[in-house]
């Protein structure tokens, strides 16, 4: 045997008696009842689907991407491991998929609230559902004004979504909303007359570009004979005048912040169906860039996006007649 296998055979025995010898520190488990589990949703994200309603020559569309997650009324399959009372989220996403063929999607309001109350009147240990649902922006398509009977064109001015809540013994939460919109003007916009401190550098304007992406939500009061399309389509119309202003002149913007809540006022002055509104406004900087070196003048017609970073504000109004009831 030479040195070297002997040596080899010597370091494996030495290894085999550390590892014997060695204790491996024991895995530590608190017991289930000095914890409480505060949440315990599960489900299935980004169902997604395509449903055609045909009607003679004349096709119907929706393209919706689901997500639904259920509460039961015990949380052994977290403490205990006990799956008894789980239903499978691929079981989720084949019901999801089944309503869309039984019942249609007539709206995806209407369509979550489906979801909802299948869950909860199925299953008595379901205390808890929310869908999520958005729709894939689709539009017919008009050739020389006259609506095609089975052709449509991708129109990305927001995509519309909503949120059904509904626990056991409830009434259904419902939101709608406009998310991903993209919105610029190049003039009436400004910020001046801010706090300043030893950091501040940024200039005060009066003429400025507001680029902005903007998720508008609102939450319903009464839940009965809503249209929900005419409202999606109200809101959708309140924010872009409230951003934009007049056709002919515009409306100046002091803020983005300013522009925000003129979103919001208008939206609850024109949909009383609507209490509560949220807009998160994020805006996209452009900067003009120098032309000397190329031998040209820039007289604000040349600027460069700043995608990050970015300005973002956020704000919720509310009706006070909803906060006197809850009071």
């Amino acid at each position: 045997m030479t040195p070297f296998i002997e040596q080899q055979q010597l370091l494996f025995s030495v290894i085999q008696d550390s590892e014997v010898t060695m204790q491996r520190p024991a895995v530590c488990h608190l017991p289930n009842e000095d914890l409480e589990i505060l949440n315990s949703e599960y489900g299935k994200n980004m169902i997604k689907l395509l449903r055609i309603r045909r009607d003679g020559k004349k096709h119907c569309i929706k393209e919706v991407e689901v997500c639904v997650h259920l509460r039961l009324d015990s949380v052994n399959e977290y403490s205990q491991g006990d799956n008894s009372a789980v239903i499978p989220t691929d079981t989720m996403k084949n019901t999801v998929i089944a309503l869309a063929k039984c019942n249609g999607i007539e709206t995806i309001e209407q369509f979550a609230l489906d979801i909802c109350n299948h869950f909860i009147s199925s299953y008595c240990h379901v205390v808890y559902v929310k869908a999520y649902i958005q729709e894939v922006p689709w539009r017919r398509l008009e050739q020389d004004g006259v609506p095609h009977v089975h052709s449509f064109i991708f129109v990305p001015e927001g995509i519309r979504f909503c949120e059904v809540e509904q626990c056991q013994n409830g009434c259904p939460l419902i939101s709608s909303g406009i998310k991903d919109l993209k919105l610029k003007k190049t003039t009436q916009s400004g910020f001046e007359g801010f706090f300043r401190d030893k950091y501040t550098t940024l200039p005060e304007t009066t003429d400025r570009v507001l680029s902005a992406e903007l998720f508008c939500k609102w939450c319903y009061g009464e839940c009965q004979d809503i249209d929900f399309d005419w409202i999606w389509g109200i809101v959708h119309e309140c924010v872009l005048e409230a951003f934009s202003g007049p056709p002919e002149c515009g409306e100046y913007s002091p803020s983005y912040q300013k522009t925000v809540n003129n979103i919001q006022k208008l939206i609850l002055a024109r949909v009383p169906q609507i209490e509560e509104t949220e807009v998160i406004l994020n805006n996209i900087h452009y900067f003009f860039t120098d032309l000397k070196k190329l031998g040209l003048t820039n007289e604000k017609e040349v600027l460069v996006p700043v995608e990050t970073p970015y300005g973002s504000c956020t704000c919720v109004v509310r009706r006070k007649k909803c906060l006197e009831e809850q009071a």
